[in-house]
């Protein structure tokens, strides 16, 4: 029996209905699949300026029938992101998150740095990934989410304000073998590689789309590209195999 996990990533909730509406067409086109999905991920970057308002508005987008967990990104503060968007009380503690199903386990970090747009795993954070990896049985599979990309993805915007220290992060994985893949967001353009031997598979955005270096132009960002995601779906063999869909129905 296989498992499927939607991903997707960089919704940006603001005052424009723009970042609204894309958001609702992607969540619209997985409530309405007809396969029941394991889980939802969102890796980070939910409200474009940290507001409560952009949070309770971001909570009603993200709403869906599949189990679905979401994590901080730069652009997220953390009182408010647990407040109005997790119903928690207000902290400044990172925000990690677990997911334990029959078949694997989805361990979501918080790579966000008050204040800062590149991203870090505190000695916190490191210490609550170790106890998730140890406490899981061998046999079991691992999946660890944040919003920074711990490798250089050759988009150079985006190198300069990745994840930092990542060499503790690929120390914890040799430990580790259950864990098989990372999945983050931050780059705005679907991404594959590795880090640390495992597969590093980073979701496109959904409020906009990097343009690429050799791609050309004089803008960044691409705000035409349709939304997308990503499906990861991972076999009964241990074989994780990534899809990529866009949503041609938002504008």
């Amino acid at each position: 029996m296989t498992t499927v996990i939607a991903h997707l990533s960089d919704v940006h909730i603001d005052d424009d209905p723009r970042s609204a509406d894309r958001t609702q067409a992607v969540m619209s086109y997985l409530d309405a699949l007809p396969y029941e999905l394991d889980a939802v991920v969102v890796t980070g970057d939910i409200a474009d300026h940290g507001l409560p308002a952009e949070y309770e508005r971001a909570r009603e987008l993200l709403t869906t029938r599949h189990p679905t967990l979401i994590c901080p990104g730069n652009h997220d503060e953390r009182a408010a992101f647990r407040q109005h968007l997790l119903g928690q009380p207000p902290a400044a503690e990172p925000i990690n998150q677990i997911h334990r199903a029959q078949r694997f386990v989805l361990a979501l970090c918080d790579s966000s740095v008050p204040g800062k747009d590149h991203g870090e795993l505190t000695d916190e954070t490191m210490d609550w990934l170790e106890y998730v990896l140890a406490g899981t049985p061998g046999d079991t599979p691992v999946l660890v989410g944040f919003h920074h990309p711990p490798v250089a993805l050759h988009v150079p915007y985006v190198d300069g304000i990745r994840l930092f220290g990542e060499e503790r992060l690929a120390a914890l994985a040799e430990r580790h073998p259950r864990l098989v893949a990372f999945l983050t967001g931050h780059a705005h353009t679907a991404a594959a590689t590795t880090f640390a031997g495992r597969p590093l598979l980073v979701a496109p955005g959904v409020v906009s789309t990097i343009r690429l270096p050799w791609e050309g132009g004089d803008d960044l960002v691409h705000l035409d590209q349709p939304p997308a995601l990503a499906f990861h779906v991972l076999d009964d063999e241990g074989r994780l195999t990534t899809h990529f869909r866009t949503i041609t129905t938002a504008n």
